[in-house]
């Protein structure tokens, strides 16, 4: 089994959890987006290291994604590809949590990264985001002074959630103060459109092949959580994002949570299906 050391600003917490010191938190819904493009190693991953400040996840690098709140449950927002129930289906819950979660994974990616996936009609997606005007859109969605069907209303667009593939699903170990049951998406940048370093809650963003999040890793360069450590690890297996987006079609999410597997070391586990994936990763590089 493939584990993951906890830092070491967590191993203290995890123990009074597991000697039953501390109760868990009740976890709320997230949803969260690797975003890809192409690149001469294969997929890369837009990445944000969320500020040493932040009260969950400091330090570590994550993809753009939050959590779910009352505004992504809103049936009036413009919608075109796969319906509620085909959604819900593959993320397994109801289809009006599904419908959230994606509107939720939409509005956090254009919160955080600047990008949106949306378009004037079912078959286009909009070219660029980068504008003055553009800006103070995302600005009033973050503040939660827009909602995202207010959003595409204003500009006449519709969310383009064929755009989305369902990656997998992650449930916060009990240790944490702060947990998420989160849905994992994968998602290609749209033509024409450009990532922006725009999110208050991270200090750095970067794009990386995802084939080279296991050797920072073992360099000890930059931290992750083995939510997003895997997720790279798996995608780092594709060619390109089309081939990525293409094995997430008709993927059924199941929710994975990490235990402790050393109560000394507060060692992780990760699903044991990684371990092959690790192995394959080390004989190429």
């Amino acid at each position: 089994m493939i584990s993951v050391p906890l830092p070491p600003h967590l191993v203290e917490q995890a123990r009074e959890y597991i000697d039953g010191t501390r109760a868990p938190a009740e976890p709320r819904n997230a949803a969260t987006v690797a975003l890809l493009r192409p690149g001469a190693r294969g997929p890369e991953v837009y990445l944000l290291r969320r500020q040493t400040s932040m009260a969950f996840a400091a330090g570590m690098c994550v993809f753009p994604g939050g959590g779910v709140d009352a505004r992504d449950f809103d049936t009036d927002v413009a919608w075109a590809g796969p319906s509620r129930a085909a959604w819900a289906a593959q993320l397994g819950v109801d289809e009006p949590t599904a419908g959230a979660l994606v509107c939720a994974a939409v509005r956090e990616t254009f919160e955080e990264s600047g990008v949106l996936l949306a378009g004037p009609d079912a078959g286009s997606v909009v070219a660029d985001t980068t504008g003055a005007d553009w800006e103070a859109d995302r600005v009033a969605l973050e503040r939660r002074e827009l909602s995202l069907t207010e959003l595409l209303d204003r500009r006449a667009l519709v969310l383009r959630t064929d755009l989305l593939g369902p990656w997998g699903g992650w449930l916060t170990p009990v240790f944490e103060p702060r947990r998420y049951r989160t849905w994992f998406f994968v998602a290609e940048l749209p033509e024409g459109q450009r990532t922006r370093d725009v999110s208050t809650e991270s200090d750095r963003v970067l794009w990386l092949p995802a084939r080279d999040v296991v050797d920072t890793v073992d360099a000890g360069v930059l931290f992750w959580l083995p939510p997003t450590y895997c997720s790279c690890l798996e995608i780092s297996g594709y060619d390109d994002p089309a081939a990525t987006l293409a094995a997430a079609a008709g993927r059924q999410v199941e929710m994975f949570m990490p235990e402790i597997v050393d109560r000394d070391e507060a060692v992780l586990s990760v699903p044991p299906r990684f371990e092959a994936m690790l192995a394959e990763h080390h004989g190429r590089a």
